[in-house]
């Protein structure tokens, strides 16, 4: 079998013939989010059937294209949709786009999600900058030989790497102060990854409160891990787009069900607030 490095080639090789842009900021689209990708100017739009060894998206809500382009003339490279572990692929393959977005170009990594809501100051459709992050998924996305050959920026492709800071402080400013600036407030939270496909049961995001949780999902954390193994610079935003199961958010008077649909809704609606607050912060990413 090929290894992973050659097969992130071979895929990175394919996208280099569609399109002149070489990517500095790569953004990987979650849950209800995808139409961000219309602010791509000179977009070329690959499916991710037609790249070789890349997983494809069988969710509702994640397209599964890649589009490469520029916004505010910063070359840039967004993933519509993502493939999850829940959908029976193995981490390796979960990350092999990650690894891709870093052979092509990018250094700088933002990673979008749809998360459940478990601190009860969190309503629906709120926007959330990553502090940090807890694994409860079961796995590591750096298990298995380490492939060295993954650096990105000198020091990194380690066998054991730091994550102290896996979510860029100096972005998450950026964001936090491009929010005010846009009027609203950009709350900071840690976000805990599960395998899924269920949701959690009201004991579970019990104790995930314990745990020190303010968000619940089941994607994310293992394309942190493999983007600061390569030494990529990671800026996480949770879009949140339920209430946790069994939390009472501020303003109402009993939990509620959660289903998938009303996910892809929410995501709809903040969808102007996202798009804004990243358009504006692509730019100032790239200047500093």
């Amino acid at each position: 079998m090929t290894d992973i490095y050659s097969r992130a080639q071979s895929a990175a090789d394919y996208i280099r013939t569609a399109t002149d842009v070489v990517p500095t900021i790569g953004i990987i689209l979650g849950s209800g989010l995808g139409n961000f990708a219309t602010q791509v100017d000179a977009a070329t739009r690959i499916p991710y059937a037609e790249i070789p060894h890349f997983p494809r998206s069988t969710v509702q809500g994640h397209s599964g294209h890649l589009v490469l382009g520029t916004i505010a003339g910063i070359p840039v490279a967004v993933m519509q949709g993502r493939v999850h572990a829940y959908e029976g692929y193995p981490i390796s393959e979960v990350t092999f786009p990650t690894r891709v977005l870093g052979l092509i170009g990018c250094r700088t990594l933002i990673v979008t999600n749809a998360a459940g809501g478990i601190n009860t100051g969190y309503r629906q459709g709120s926007l959330i900058a990553l502090t940090d992050h807890i694994n409860l998924t079961g796995t590591n996305a750096a298990l298995g030989p380490n492939e060295p050959r993954f650096s990105m920026v000198p020091g990194a492709g380690q066998r054991f790497f730091d994550m102290s800071t896996a979510y860029s402080p100096r972005l998450r400013a950026l964001a936090v102060t491009e929010a005010a600036r846009q009027g609203f407030q950009l709350a900071e939270g840690v976000y805990l990854a599960v395998l899924g496909p269920s949701f959690e049961t009201p004991a579970e995001i019990r104790a995930f409160r314990t745990l020190g949780a303010d968000l619940v999902g089941m994607s994310t954390v293992h394309e942190t891990i493999v983007a600061r193994h390569m030494g990529l610079e990671v800026l996480g935003i949770s879009l949140v787009t339920n209430i946790a199961a069994g939390v009472v958010a501020a303003g109402q008077k009993e939990a509620e069900t959660i289903h998938h649909e009303d996910v892809m809704e929410v995501g709809r609606r903040a969808e102007k607030q996202f798009t804004t607050l990243l358009t504006a912060l692509v730019p100032q990413i790239s200047a500093t």
